[in-house]
This record gives C-alpha cells, sequence and structure tokens, in this order.
C-alpha cells in the first residue's frame, strides 16, 4: 500500500463526484435538483466531521450497508445471501427494530457518515426502517431492491422524500433475469420503473456483472433500454462467488478493466445518468474498502460484519456504538493487516482469504 494514500482525501473526492454527476443526471428535475443542492452542503459538513475524527486517528467511512431485513420474497439462483443462511423465508427473529436502526442511523449522521445502503434480504418488507430513514434528509438511502412490492403508500413516500431512492435489481433482459430470479420478475420491474418515470422520481439500476454477462450489460442497445425506462443511476455490482464452484464466473481483473473504461465512455455518451461500480477500482483506493475503510456492514441482527461478502462479526451494535464497532478487533486486524491489500484472482478478496479472517476470530 502506497504510504502517501489518503483514504479521507480519496473518499471526500469519490463524495464531490457522486453528487456532481448525480445533479448533471438530475437537470430536468426540479425537486432533484433541490434535494440535491441541500444534500451537496450536508456532505461538505459530513466531510469536515470526518476529518476532525482523522485527525484524532480515527477513519470514518462514508457508506454504510445496512441489511434490514434477512428476509425476502424471493429465491435468486446464486444469491450470497441465501447461501450464507442470513436471508430465509422465515420469520425474522431477533432483528434489529425500527427504533434500533433509528438509533444507527442517528449516529451515522453524527459521525459523517453521507451514505446508508439498505439492503436485505428485501428491504421494502421493513416499511418500518424506511420510513425511519426519511427522518434523515442529510443522509441518501439507496434501497436495493428487487422491485416487486412497489405500491402507492412507498410511491408517495418515495416522492415526498428524495434521500430515499429504489434501486432495482435487474439482470437483463427479461429471459436472463426471470431466470435467475423467477418468472414474471421482469415484468414486475418494468412496471415499477414505468410508474416511477411517470412520477418523475428518481431511480436506479443494479445490475450484477460476472465474466459471462459483462458485454450483454455494457452494451449501448441494453443501456438505452434503462435510459428510455428512465432509469438515472447504474450501479455495476461485482459478482461475489457462494463457493468454489462459482468462483469461475467472478469478474477477471480484465472484465474488470474493460468495465471501468467502459463506465468512462458511458459518463460521455449518457450525460443525464450516473453510473457507479461497487466495489470499484481497488487499485486507485489503496485496496479493499472493506471493514470500515470506506464502508462496512451491519447485518439485520446487528452484527457489524466487514461486508456483506464476509459475513464474520465479533461485535454487535445492540450492545455497543457504532463507532466502537468500527474499532472492534476483527475490523482493526483487518484494517492493520495485508489481507485487504492483497493481489487476488477476481471477485473478493475477502471471499478470497475468509480462512484467514475466520481465524481471526478465533485469536
Amino acid at each position: 500500500m502506497n504510504s502517501d494514500f489518503n483514504i479521507q482525501e480519496y473518499l471526500a473526492d469519490g463524495v464531490e463526484y457522486i453528487v456532481k454527476d448525480a445533479i448533471r443526471a438530475s437537470i430536468r428535475n426540479p425537486k432533484e435538483i433541490l434535494f440535491l443542492h441541500k444534500f451537496s452542503k450536508n456532505t461538505k459538513k459530513a466531510t469536515e466531521i470526518r476529518q476532525k475524527y482523522d485527525e484524532n486517528g480515527q477513519n470514518i467511512p462514508v457508506f454504510l450497508i445496512a441489511s434490514i431485513t434477512s428476509s425476502c420474497n424471493l429465491h435468486c439462483s446464486g444469491c450470497y445471501s441465501r447461501s450464507n443462511n442470513s436471508c430465509s423465508d422465515d420469520a425474522p427473529i431477533n432483528q434489529l427494530s425500527d427504533e434500533e436502526w433509528e438509533d444507527v442511523f442517528r449516529q451515522a449522521k453524527e459521525m459523517g457518515i453521507s451514505f446508508i445502503v439498505l439492503a436485505g434480504g428485501e428491504p421494502m418488507i421493513r416499511d418500518d426502517v424506511i420510513a425511519k430513514a426519511t427522518e434523515f434528509p442529510e443522509i441518501l438511502f439507496p434501497i436495493f431492491t428487487n422491485g416487486t412490492m412497489m405500491n402507492e403508500d412507498y410511491l408517495k413516500l418515495f416522492d415526498a422524500n428524495r434521500n430515499i431512492v429504489p434501486i432495482f435489481s435487474i439482470e437483463g433482459d427479461e429471459e436472463t433475469t426471470d431466470s435467475r430470479r423467477g418468472e414474471g420478475v421482469y415484468k414486475q420491474l418494468v412496471e415499477s420503473m414505468e410508474v416511477m418515470k411517470k412520477n418523475n422520481i428518481i431511480f436506479g439500476a443494479s445490475l450484477t456483472f460476472t465474466n459471462n454477462n459483462i458485454y450483454s450489460l455494457i452494451s449501448r442497445e441494453f443501456i438505452d433500454k434503462l435510459h428510455d425506462f428512465g432509469c438515472k443511476v447504474v450501479f455495476f455490482i461485482e459478482y461475489v462467488p457462494v463457493n468454489g464452484e462459482t468462483k469461475r464466473i467472478a469478474p477477471s481483473d480484465e472484465k474488470r478493466e474493460l468495465l471501468l473504461d467502459n463506465i468512462e465512455c458511458l459518463r460521455k455518451e449518457y450525460e443525464d445518468m450516473l453510473f457507479m461500480s461497487f466495489p470499484g477500482d481497488e487499485k486507485t483506493s489503496g485496496g479493499c474498502l472493506a471493514a470500515g475503510r470506506g464502508f462496512f456492514h451491519i447485518n439485520s441482527h446487528g452484527g457489524a460484519e466487514p461486508c456483506p461478502a464476509s459475513p464474520y462479526s465479533d461485535i454487535n451494535v445492540k450492545d455497543t456504538s457504532l463507532l466502537e464497532a468500527l474499532n472492534s478487533k476483527l475490523f482493526k486486524s483487518l484494517r492493520e493487516g495485508d489481507i485487504l491489500m492483497d493481489d487476488h484472482e477476481g471477485g473478493c478478496v475477502l471471499f478470497e482469504h475468509r480462512e484467514e479472517v475466520e481465524k481471526l476470530l478465533e485469536n
């Protein structure tokens, strides 16, 4: 790792870039522009808060990923949440209440965290938690949803609270999406997108890219289709293997470079859309951003984990503060060690070194 690399400068520049591109993509949407200008001021304040922490030797990430439920109404093939038993059809037991999530959001705001990704399971099952998120306009809450639970109440909520942005998961065309997510899901997705566009509410799409599908996802034909649907934000999410057998379809370095090059082109060709990749280019970010370097994960039961794809925890936010969770023994060991900076063949470095992460829990 480059000793001159400044993680806070990198994160602050990233936030500024995201907000700038979001404003450009929303230029014809007065409600969205008004929100984004206010949000831009709030992100500057959040950056100042994080910088003060940094001066005292404490790095605060920009992003928090919150899996607000372990329940889901779909059975998508290759789902890492189901593969590691963090997602099921059963009624949730001992999950964080809406009041507990509200406290997490409050602490995050006070620490200078600007983005909280709401995930699951299917996060729109927890309308009580999403209602709590509307009380924090300083934070942007992308909701990564399968798009099957849109209704009139949610439509009104999204219209009234522009800090809540649904991100619909789609795999490509109808055949590809339904083959992974279930028959009829693509049609429901399109209907949800159409009603969002009709009501002039910003939404995005989440595309899980692999070695096998990257060419179809970056094709101008597919991006044009998303554009026609009214999609303003596109997340390219790197596929994380659920076991050794699926590792072969995780993106190679070559496919990652292909994606990054194409994202640069897409940003120029589609000025009214925002394109992002996750986890992004680890070479420019000084390594993996998990374990609190740039983000961390809280599961539905309150366990603080390095990443959703690395479901290991030694501390729970039910028992401690968010700041103490960031300084857990596991997180500190990962940040101070070599694992996050290690080269890997593709997919997820924490998945590739999962046995080493498990040993850290034993020490």
